[in-house]
């Protein structure tokens, strides 16, 4: 039993390669892409929720707290702390400030760093490679995962092994992401691993290594979390200390630089999901090698991943594409560039465009809204309000909003009033007047908004109080 091992999950990434789905503020780790409807960062909980495991420590940011804090609640996890990073700043600067986090109560401790983006289909397997690279970070190493490669892949970095130490072996060499000839190269030696991102080690083990070959991050983390604020269920760092620390992944700073790292194989079903091609990978082909997923019409075409969250899609005498349809972008592209899927959201991000930063759906800790129509001076919104949620007391200086209950029971402020509405009741809101939102019941309640005015804005939002801690 591996009773010391805290999980450190990383979820600061924007998944930004596996656009229209994954988006700013709900990137792919909270997205159901796992085959039984659950998230990837739920399924990251599942794999730490044993006996072997101490409640994990979570790293994210501001943006995706309330996101944490539901999955944690849906899985029935209660985490040693939920840390917010106020800005980016790779993976050394985060990993740093969870094992200052653990070392302050454990010296001894060890930390299993995971991404919570990534698909691991055999469980055991998983185990008894976590317990075999627990026993080498007792001897004070290092210890990264790695994946025995499949096929040339070009989008990851790679391991080459080195001795044999114990369970595992030692560290040759760490390359960065190859061509694809050097990627074959490597395949056919039989002498790399891929880099599967996931480490484990003593917390004094990594900080002693960092103290000595990247400075400049462990004195930012340590302001950071010494000057940090608890703010109820979370743990915010100091922006102005953790700015300081430079943007660097834990390879750069540590891995690449220390003469104490090993690597213990994962034959687990390992995906890091991190691009369209490696989904379609793991899918389900159909008699043609086709993988479908939602609503579609596939004709004479050929090894094709095609995907629809909501619209009918129908292709015909196309093969080897990725495409790919929310309810508002459609992403077409051959399977071989779907790495490049970062160069369309740099497009989309010098236009401003909407569509890289949310969904129409946006999720609050309350529940979620979902924009219906739009256009000059109005706006239509569905509203869904789970159980005992509460949306903030507030007001708006621009605009005007009209409540349709269509579900449930909604107990609504309006002004000075106070009172309950049910299906097919309405309230007006004038300009300038506080309301509330809240559903006191035990089933779902969904209203439809309709917003008019001069500007129609989340910016135009004043809080007067708020359960959830929100300014």
């Amino acid at each position: 039993m591996l009773t010391s091992v805290v999980p450190v999950i990383l979820s600061g990434g924007a998944g930004t390669r596996l656009w229209p789905m994954s988006r700013r503020l709900r990137p792919k780790q909270f997205l159901p892409l796992m085959e039984d409807g659950s998230s990837l960062f739920r399924a990251t909980l599942e794999r730490v929720k044993a006996d072997d495991f101490l409640a994990p420590i979570v790293m994210c940011n501001h943006n995706h707290r309330f996101l944490v804090a539901e999955e944690l609640n849906e899985a029935g996890v209660s985490a040693r702390g939920i840390i917010i990073e106020p800005v980016a700043r790779n993976t050394a600067p985060a990993i740093a400030t969870a094992a200052l986090h653990v070392l302050a109560d454990d010296p001894d401790g060890l930390i299993f760093v995971l991404p919570s983006d990534h698909m691991i289909s055999d469980f055991a397997a998983f185990r008894s490679a976590t317990r075999i690279a627990a026993r080498l970070a007792m001897e004070e190493l290092l210890v990264i995962f790695g994946i025995e490669p499949e096929y040339p892949e070009t989008g990851y970095g790679y391991i080459r092994r080195g001795r044999v130490h114990g369970e595992g072996q030692r560290v040759a060499k760490f390359v960065e992401k190859p061509d694809q000839a050097t990627a074959e190269a490597y395949v056919a030696s039989r002498e790399y691993y891929w880099n599967a991102g996931i480490f484990l080690f003593r917390a004094r083990t990594f900080i002693n290594q960092l103290r000595q070959h990247s400075p400049d991050v462990l004195f930012a983390a340590e302001q950071a979390i010494a000057q940090a604020a608890s703010d109820a269920d979370f743990l915010r760092l100091n922006k102005q200390a953790f700015e300081m620390a430079p943007s660097i992944s834990v390879d750069y700073a540590v891995m690449e630089k220390t003469s104490q790292s090993a690597v213990v194989p994962l034959d687990g079903g390992w995906s890091d999901v991190g691009s369209w091609e490696s989904l379609a990978k793991q899918g389900t082909t159909d008699d043609e090698g086709n993988v479908c997923i939602g609503g579609t019409v596939v004709i004479d075409s050929k090894n094709n991943y095609i995907r629809s969250e909501k619209p009918l899609v129908a292709v015909l005498g196309i093969d080897d594409m990725a495409l790919i349809a929310t309810d508002d972008a459609v992403l077409a592209m051959p399977r071989s560039r779907t790495q490049e899927v970062k160069s369309i959201v740099a497009e989309l991000e010098a236009h401003s465009r909407e569509e890289i930063i949310s969904h129409t759906r946006v999720y609050r800790p309350w529940g979620y809204y979902q924009n219906v129509d739009s256009g000059a001076g109005f706006l239509v919104k569905q509203i869904f309000v789970k159980p005992g949620g509460k949306l903030s007391m507030q007001y708006h200086n621009h605009r005007a909003e009209h409540w349709v209950v269509v579900e449930g029971i909604a107990r609504v402020t309006n002004g000075e009033e106070t009172f309950d509405m049910s299906a097919n009741q309405s309230t007006y809101i004038p300009i300038g007047t506080k309301h509330r939102l809240e559903n006191p019941s035990d089933e779902p309640l969904r209203i439809v908004e309709v917003q008019t005015g001069n500007m129609i804005s989340e910016d135009d939002i004043v809080r007067l109080e708020d359960t959830y801690g929100r300014d």
